[in-house]
């Protein structure tokens, strides 16, 4: 089975925010996963989606849609929370 995005796709449009050319935000999966999985977190607790068309959707669907169209900013692996 296909998933749209790619982790790979995922990583271009992230670090294509990047405003520092030479530090990517990220280059693994793990890093996606993790920011995906708290932003559906978040959704789940009454948090509102940022696009449209959300309707009938689960939270994970949501929260990857959200990162790979910008709406959720990562900040850079090397940064701490």
């Amino acid at each position: 089975m296909m998933i749209h995005p790619s982790y790979k796709e995922m990583i271009d449009a992230i670090n294509a925010t990047s405003e520092d050319d030479t530090v990517p935000v990220v280059s693994s999966r793990y890093s996606i996963v993790m920011a995906t999985a708290h932003r559906a977190r978040q959704l789940t607790d009454g948090d509102p989606a940022l696009i449209k068309d959300t309707e009938d959707r689960k939270a994970l669907s949501i929260a990857v849609d959200e990162v790979y169209q910008g709406k959720v900013k990562l900040l850079p692996e090397s940064t701490e929370e």
